[in-house]
């Protein structure tokens, strides 16, 4: 668990004589890697549970051997990394893995980066020792994206440990492999650890969890990040390049508001042609988790030859009698900046659904809370033991969200409260301690009642709002069975003297007994059985200290938006629960900030990336050609209200939005000039983009970008009104809501990225519906195909939004749930 250091939470230990300043509590070799000490280790993930594969990690601690990533510090703790015994060991260790795996570094697509080969260097490994057959082990592809030598695994486990404590899928996992049994003789002539960790590798592989030779997964490719060998790779990156081949250039992702940090990996195409082209993107996977669609979705760059004039001076044109601009966020701040700009030079509306619904729930949020920005950003919430999530479709709407969930229950020994309408089968298998609340569309007020009432110091609250939980509680007798111990007495004979002789002894009885119970209306309401959920959440409050809750797109769509931000506020002033927000799209948040947005576009439009009488498009169908985020320098701001600077991988030879400020209102040089511009009085910073700093510390500290000011407001006083039961939908119910990996129109085109526009449904409702439906909105209707999802449940269906020119915000207007009529095509 992550966690703010402290003067009262340091403690001095010594490590090879010199003194360091560690997290009390913290592993060893989490310890050591902060202060910049190298400890060997293969197996351990840092934001995951040890798993004690490899025993490489040995160290002494107080003159006992331990394991450096399961042994936490103490204070005053003297620990030395190397001693002839632990090198032995640790080369003993390597050897076994160096036994019978394949000599093919120069064909392995992991050569240059694999971490085998560096530690068999680095522990000098030149000999070995020991020798035993090898077993054959074939070659899967386990899905669409996911590659297995099984060959060149060595069984570290990484792979599944993160598949379960972070990603949540549990996909993967060790199965037995059958391999030849180790002599007997190796228990008394070699090192017992290494002895131990080569016996374990002979029996094992690893195999998709579900018993099949394919994986139920979400396709994040996490597993092939964190493979140290060659044995998980992208099936697309099989053999097409050397690691050394390869620029890294440093970006933040473009697809979801979690911005996470990535670098895309370039060389030229072919011998015979020499652009270059992005073969795979890769990560700090020890710092930061990666989705599907950061991952595969890289290839959707806007090749133009060069500079259309004819296309630029229409543009120009159609700005000068266009009364409109409608974009979505995916678009740096620089370009928000420009836009704004026009706004304020040119009069032009500003126009972007997603943004606009956020910004409004900010501003309802700012007023009650005094804070322009929400509390906790998400690596805040993983410190957390107890989370919450209200109004975020988790596996859906944000991957960096769901795996904060997933974590807290795996890593932190924690507790989850999840309140959605669409049921999903993933979220339970999180862990024991996560109550599901499947409710109705519309009760979200009540889910955050219900929130209000469980954790708040009800001293704290208004009169009105203390009454009004008061009036949902209520008494019931109840009929239980108690066990309680009856006295009976007994004739029996004494075996000594054949005497009777009259025992008394205790013997358990079950007897009913009327007792008196609570009944919470709140529970009841959101469809759980009230007396139920209090003992499950007597349990769940077991040692829980901290508390946070994660805030989703479905409430700034809510008719009562307003005042459920209210109650967000009121829950964080009255409680020890803080609060985390998930921006709808790529840079929604960084939009609300610094556009002044309208509701509705009139006349002429100008669309960027959106449908408009004239269009600016980087995905190379519209009227005038604009850069991808792929192509661009500039900054983002993600969900964990930080600022954090991109980089162009590939190049564009066309004209960008500045080149249009230029000729329309004036505009500096280049687009990056922007940066220092970003609004200060919104939380920016006057810092020039090629200042920024852009990687992590040994420590895991983030150092990108900058993080926002969470500025003070004036405040007033906090009124929430009752829940609204005429917000409730009963009938045939549509969600807007994309697959995973699919974000918009730019991981549409990525060729890795294969789910389809189309109305998604649990199985048995996708079957009901046949292949193809009509969706009847009453004003408007949209025929899609019918897509079967495993982990949806329930009869509510999910549209996706991410194919811009459907124009499927239009359909759902305010909300992101719309009753409609369906009929089969």
């Amino acid at each position: 668990m992550s966690e703010v250091k402290t003067v009262e939470n340091m403690v001095t230990i010594t490590i090879d004589g010199k003194t360091y300043e560690a997290k009390e509590g913290e592993y060893i070799l989490n310890a050591a890697r902060a202060n910049n000490v190298f400890i060997p280790a293969i197996c351990y993930l840092t934001r995951c549970s040890p798993t004690l594969a490899c025993r490489i990690c040995l160290v002494e601690a107080d003159g006992k051997q331990v394991y450096a990533c399961n042994a936490k510090v103490k204070e005053g703790m003297e620990i030395t990394v190397d001693t002839p015994n632990i090198l032995e060991e640790r080369r003993a260790i390597m050897e076994v893995y160096d036994v019978n795996h394949p000599l093919q570094c120069g064909v392995c697509d992991k050569s240059g980066e694999c971490e085998l080969q560096n530690y068999t260097l680095e522990l000098a490994v030149d000999s070995q020792s020991y020798a035993i057959p090898d077993t054959k082990r074939e070659v899967k592809d386990w899905s669409s994206v996911l590659h297995y030598d099984a060959g060149l695994c060595i069984v570290c486990e990484r792979c599944t440990t993160v598949c379960k404590d972070m990603i949540g899928d549990a996909a993967i996992t060790t199965t037995k492999r059958g391999g030849e049994a180790l002599d007997k003789s190796y228990k008394e002539t070699m090192p017992k650890d290494a002895y131990a960790m080569w016996n374990k590798l002979q029996k094992s592989i690893i195999a998709p969890s579900n018993g099949t030779d394919f994986t139920d997964c979400s396709d994040c490719g996490e597993c092939t990040a964190v493979c140290p060998v060659g044995a998980l790779t992208g099936r697309d990156f099989v053999y097409t390049s050397n690691a050394w081949e390869l620029n890294r250039i440093p970006a933040t992702c473009a697809h979801c508001s979690s911005g996470c940090q990535i670098y895309y990996e370039t060389k030229h195409t072919s011998v015979f042609d020499r652009s270059e082209k992005i073969y795979r993107v890769t990560n700090e996977w020890n710092y930061v988790s990666l989705c599907g669609a950061g991952r595969y979705g890289y290839d959707f760059e806007n090749r133009v030859e060069g500079k259309d004039e004819a296309a630029f001076n229409a543009a120009i044109e159609a700005f000068k009698k266009a009364e409109s601009i409608r974009f979505n966020s995916v678009i740096t701040n620089e370009e928000a900046l420009m836009l704004q700009t026009l706004k304020e030079k040119m009069g032009l509306k500003l126009v972007n659904p997603d943004a606009r619904a956020f910004q409004k729930f900010l501003k309802a949020y700012a007023k009650a809370s005094g804070h322009t920005l929400y509390s906790y950003d998400f690596k805040e919430v993983m410190a957390t033991d107890f989370v919450m999530s209200v109004g975020a479709s988790l596996r859906n709407d944000n991957p960096n969200a769901r795996y904060a969930f997933n974590n807290i229950q795996k890593l932190n020994k924690g507790a989850g409260l999840y309140f959605h309408p669409v049921g999903d089968n993933l979220v339970p298998t999180f862990g024991k301690n996560v109550e599901i609340f499947t409710h109705k569309v519309g009760q979200e007020e009540a889910a955050l009642y219900l929130i209000l009432d469980l954790f708040t110091d009800k001293e704290k609250l208004p009169e009105d709002v203390k009454n009004y939980l008061e009036s949902f509680k209520s008494t019931t007798i109840k009929t239980v069975k108690e066990k309680v111990m009856k006295s009976v007495t007994e004739t029996v004979i004494d075996e000594e003297t054949g005497e009777e002789k009259e025992v008394t002894k205790k013997v358990p009885e079950m007897v009913e007994k009327e007792v008196t119970v609570e009944k919470n209306g709140l529970v009841e309401l959101l469809g759980k059985d009230s007396d139920a959920f209090a003992q499950a959440f007597e349990k769940m409050m077991k040692k829980k200290e901290t508390f946070s809750m994660i805030i989703g797109e479905d409430l700034y769509f809510h008719e009562k938006a307003e005042n459920i931000a209210r109650l967000i506020a009121l829950i964080e002033q009255t409680s020890p629960v803080r609060v985390a927000m998930i921006p709808p799209k790529t840079n929604s948040l960084g939009v609300a900030l610094i556009c002044d947005l309208d509701d509705e576009v009139t006349g002429y439009t100008i669309g960027y990336n959106e449908n408009g009488d004239f269009k600016l498009s980087a995905l190379g169908e519209g009227d005038l050609d604009m850069p991808a985020m792929n192509q661009q320098e500039g900054t983002l701001t993600n969900m964990h209200k930080r600022v954090t600077p991109t980089n162009a991988a590939l190049e564009y030879k066309g004209y960008e939005l500045n080149d249009l400020m230029k000729v329309l209102v004036g505009a500096p040089e280049l687009t990056v000039d922007w940066t220092k511009m970003l609004p200060t009085d919104k939380g920016f910073k006057a810092v020039a983009f090629d200042d920024l700093p852009n990687g992590y510390l040994n420590d895991g500290t983030e150092n990108r970008g900058y993080a926002l000011e969470n500025l003070s407001v004036e405040s007033e006083e906090i009124s929430v009104a009752p829940f609204d039961e005429k917000q409730v939908l009963e009938g045939e119910i549509v969600y807007r809501c994309n697959p995973q990996r699919q974000f918009n129109d730019f991981t549409d085109k990525a060729h890795e990225i294969f789910e389809g526009f189309g109305l998604y449904a649990a199985p048995a409702k996708a079957e009901s519906l046949g292949e193809r439906v009509e969706i009847d909105f009453g004003d408007r209707s949209i025929t899609v195909d019918v897509i079967a999802d495993d982990r949806m449940e329930g009869e509510i269906t999910a549209l996706a939004d991410f194919k811009s020119a459907e124009d499927v915000y239009a359909l759902f207007g305010d909300a992101r749930y719309r009753k409609v009529t369906m009929r089969k095509v």
